[in-house]
């Protein structure tokens, strides 16, 4: 049960069918308030460690969407329907315009109907002849079997009347004749009784098949054509621009909806033509936007265009940053303002710390230092240390603060701990350090604050 010191120091009143899981929970997080530590929470560290990087240069870019569409309609038609507007979040297949399919839906029933008699038709063949059918043919046969011998004998009997003249000419034609009658009549049902108990042919069976491909055609046109009249877009994105709207006609190729894809971002800056040699594919950079206040991205160079302007001996980098969401909308716009720090001279030493250990999101980021309590003890001190970021290719990026070679910087857990709360070491990652990596000098102006001095100062290159 809560003691009445517990009921006093949460001021409120509880019901008496609390979840006992919640109110052990209040009793915990009521100790922490009275001065009690925490438990350590296990997390995983690796070493700061030095090695030569690159000097680098903040260049100026512009954030681009990763993909962009004019989504245009493939057919003709009224547009019945438009329920997206201009910043809506779209998802892959979503409808962006629907026109009006009443004329091509009775066609389709139509062109469906007569598909099925076709399909009917080919299968009557392809079962073949029902056995009732294949009696009632043989039974034929046999009635006229029957007729035929009577025919026969008849016949062979005005013969020999014939030979002694007991009959004359007319008489003896008319019973051959009836002879040959019933024989041909014979003949043609056990033809036809032969073919019942053979089946359709082969030949017969392909004509009735291309009939119902044809007819299949002409349906899966039709579904096409309705298809097309719903207006989708193929990638996940948001409506920048409409260009149509409900009740207005539309013609083939005509625009209607932009969509732009925001998930992930471009960076597009130009480098000059002396810097663009060190910059490789993959490299991890440092990103800042200047309407967030400054606040920091991780970037990967994404596309390196072999093509300069040749007014400005200028190539396009563009770099790519994983956007991040408030609700529905991104935080990275497309439009605003990037600085980029590439890598753009000769080598230095440098601290560098897993990409892991930086904690990004405020104003600027820092890495937590772990102290072991002492030696051969798991459980270690934390210490928030904030810092400057470079960037490096590989798992590793050059940080500028109050860092020594060797220290322990938490990489995984780090988002979760509070202020004084001890840790316990669970495990130290080694992470990979192969390529070349990449540093910014520190500015003028952020020397001044860190009452340092810069080696080497920090230029803006061309804006894209």
């Amino acid at each position: 049960m809560i003691t009445a010191d517990i009921w006093s120091l949460t001021g409120c009143v509880r019901p008496m069918l609390a979840v006992a899981g919640l109110l052990l929970l209040e009793s915990s997080q009521i100790a922490w308030a009275q001065g009690q530590p925490r438990p350590a929470v296990p997390v995983v560290v690796s070493k700061v460690i030095e090695e030569q990087v690159h000097s680098g240069q903040e260049y100026v870019g512009t954030i681009i969407p990763s993909r962009m569409a004019t989504i245009g309609s493939a057919v003709d038609g009224r547009v019945i329907k438009f329920p997206v507007n201009e910043g809506d979040r779209v998802k892959a297949d979503s409808t962006l315009a629907q026109l009006l399919t009443e004329t091509i839906n009775m066609e389709l029933r139509s062109a469906e109907s007569e598909l099925t008699l076709r399909k009917q038709e080919l299968a009557e063949l392809v079962n073949g002849t029902r056995p009732e059918e294949i009696e009632q043919a043989k039974a034929r046969v046999e009635a006229s079997e029957s007729s035929l011998n009577y025919a026969k004998a008849n016949y062979e009997r005005v013969e020999g009347l014939l030979t002694r003249q007991a009959i004359n000419e007319d008489q003896y034609q008319l019973v051959r004749a009836q002879y040959f009658e019933a024989k041909a009549t014979h003949d043609e049902r056990r033809s036809a009784y032969e073919q019942a108990v053979n089946g359709p042919r082969k030949e017969t069976i392909a004509q009735y098949q291309a009939r119902v491909d044809v007819q299949d055609a002409i349906v899966r046109q039709l579904e096409d054509k309705i298809k097309k009249h719903t207006i989708v877009t193929r990638f996940d994105g948001y409506v920048t621009k409409e260009h149509t709207e409900q009740g207005m006609w539309v013609k083939q190729g005509d625009p209607v909806a932009d969509v732009a894809a925001l998930d992930e971002v471009l960076i597009d800056t130009q480098v000059l033509e002396s810097h663009v040699s060190y910059i490789e594919l993959g490299q991890v950079v440092k990103v800042t936007i200047p309407a967030l206040a400054g606040e920091v991205f991780l970037g990967k160079v994404k596309h390196i265009v072999p093509q300069a302007d040749i007014r400005t001996r200028t190539f396009p980098v563009k770099v790519e940053v994983s956007n991040k969401f408030v609700g529905d909308q991104p935080v990275l716009k497309a439009g605003m303002l990037a600085r980029v720090v590439l890598p753009t001279g000769p080598s230095h030493l440098a601290k560098m710390v897993p990409k892991d250990a930086v904690v990004l999101g405020g104003k600027q980021p820092t890495v937590l230092i772990a102290t072991p309590m002492s030696d051969g003890d798991s459980t270690a001190s934390v210490l928030r240390i904030p810092v400057v970021l470079g960037v490096a290719k590989g798992s590793y990026v050059q940080v500028e603060g109050d860092l020594k070679p060797d220290q322990l910087v938490i990489t995984k857990g780090n988002e979760r701990i509070r202020p004084d709360q001890d840790v316990k070491i669970a495990q130290e990652d080694n992470y990979d350090r192969n390529g070349p990596t990449v540093t910014e000098e520190p500015s003028s102006e952020e020397a001044a604050a860190q009452n340092e001095v810069p080696s080497v100062s920090t230029t803006t290159g061309p804006a894209s």
